[in-house]
């Protein structure tokens, strides 16, 4: 064979590899949506690079001629550098596979930041999650005294719950989120593992999607967005847990979407409460949980919010849950439908370093005598106070707290916030005829802390609440802890 003709075989050989380089580099500057398009890019270049290879070993070898230009060896060594560079091109393809996006945390269809990861995803696995953890010192030893070492008035420290989200993206249009809790830190000791959430998501359109499973019952402030940078303190509001009350989850189905620009709804069928559970500190005990739960009986619930272009950081909104919680059952020899009403309207504003949010709530409950009867309550004074379930129930409470850092350190990303809050709430706001309300519920709560903040996702804890009741003493407490979302 002629040099010539070598010489025109290894150039033919340079035009090919330069055209695979430059598709190989056209198609890695083309991002891939799915883990299947990453897969076929990989095999193409993987060929690609098999072909070329076959194309040097059998190249024939130059034979030596006084009018040679030049050894074609030069050429063989510049194919090989060319078929380095496809295979670190299919390195950095197969690194970027196992390498995430880079996620905002933010707040995506009533969720909280780390619970709304799976909605950024493109397609398959999302997780995320948070925890919490505390320690509480009781400061009136009178509690101590009066109820003893094995009460829950004493000096304690709690990992109060390990949270994983995980959520799996179907397809564009069905996703599935779910919320899996292990609180108190082992099941041992009086802690659970639950699931606080498992529901798949239907997008149908940006006014109508449809969520099915278990659902977060969208009421309050806490209920939806409970992680822990996101509220003050380092106990939930008591209003939000005695009244509303958080955390609750039921079984059903229904509708979300955005109604207007920056107006978006909430609404679901869901199973009612078990009123057998109800007791004097209000509905919180007959929430059903998801488990085996009582379904003769269905409740609705709904919520409405409007955040006004016009005013920013403004949101206001209300919700709404009403249903039948007899379950068909019988309460002191007769069968009742006990009809529970729940309402309540919020009020958030953030302005700059500002953080201001109020809330109040109402309910009612219809044959609140028949279940407090069936509890063992009896009329008159002084007669089974205790065990009296209140007809109307009601709390409200309002909060503040302002970012302070940026007043020393302009530049900073960090976060401290000294906060106030106040609640006042009572679970037997009426009793039913002929009761007694004893002014043990009644109570109010003055708490002021810190909120300190090293970065967005992780929260340092510090606050002191006082309590005042009615009737009788509450301890007060101090209570120092952290938490973390991811």
């Amino acid at each position: 064979m002629s040099n010539t003709t070598i010489q025109m075989q290894c150039f033919k050989l340079t035009v090919i590899a330069g055209l695979m380089l430059t598709s190989a580099t056209a198609i890695a500057l083309e991002k891939p949506q799915t883990m299947e398009d990453m897969w076929k890019i990989i095999q193409a270049q993987q060929k690609q690079i098999d072909e070329m290879k076959a194309a040097i070993k059998e190249a024939p070898a130059p034979t030596k001629s006084a009018s040679a230009p030049a050894s074609p060896n030069s050429d063989v060594k510049q194919l090989e550098r060319k078929t380095d560079v496809l295979s670190q091109e299919v390195e950095k393809l197969r690194t970027n596979l196992t390498i995430p996006d880079e996620v905002q945390y933010k707040s995506a269809y009533g969720l909280g930041p780390a619970a709304s990861k799976v909605y950024q995803v493109g397609k398959g696995l999302s997780l995320g999650g948070y925890g919490e953890a505390n320690y509480q010192a009781i400061v009136s030893d009178e509690a101590k005294q009066k109820n003893g070492d094995n009460s829950n008035s004493h000096d304690n420290t709690d990992f109060e719950r390990l949270v994983i989200y995980a959520g799996y993206k179907f397809t564009d249009n069905i996703l599935f989120n779910s919320e899996i809790e292990f609180e108190h830190g082992s099941t041992e000791k009086g802690g659970t593992v639950s699931v606080e959430m498992a529901a798949l998501d239907f997008f149908i359109d940006p006014m109508a999607n449809v969520r099915a499973g278990m659902v977060l019952m969208p009421m309050g402030f806490i209920n939806p967005i409970h992680e822990p940078p996101f509220y003050f303190g380092n106990n939930r509001p008591e209003v939000e847990r005695q009244i509303l009350p958080s955390t609750w989850r039921e079984v059903g189905v229904g509708l979300f979407g955005e109604i207007l620009p920056n107006l978006t709804y909430t609404t679901y069928v869901v199973n009612g409460l078990d009123a057998d559970k109800f007791s004097s500190s209000g509905i919180r005990p007959g929430r059903q949980q998801g488990s085996q739960a009582r379904a003769e009986d269905l409740a609705f619930v709904g919520r409405v919010d409007y955040a006004p272009a016009v005013l920013p950081g403004v949101s206001v909104g209300g919700s709404a849950y009403v249903g039948n919680a007899g379950q068909n059952q019988t309460f002191n020899g007769v069968k009742a439908d006990i009809l529970t009403q729940l309402y309540e309207a919020h009020v958030q504003w953030k302005y700059r370093g500002l953080e201001f949010r109020t809330l109040g709530s109402w309910g009612h409950i219809d044959d609140a005598g028949l279940l407090s009867a069936s509890k063992g309550a009896s009329k008159g004074v002084g007669k089974g106070a205790g065990k009296v379930i209140g007809e109307d129930n009601y709390g409200w409470y309002t909060e503040a707290g302002y970012d302070v850092l940026p007043w020393f350190l302009p530049e900073t990303t960090q976060y401290l916030a000294p906060f106030f809050r106040y609640e006042h709430l009572d679970t037997i706001a009426s009793a039913p005829d002929g009761y007694e309300d004893d002014g043990k519920q009644d109570r109010e709560i003055y708490q002021v802390g810190l909120q300190y903040k090293p970065i967005p996702n992780v929260v340092i804890k510090a606050d002191y609440r006082n309590f005042k009741a009615k009737k009788g003493s509450m301890p007060d407490d101090f209570n120092l802890g952290f938490g973390f979302i991811f």
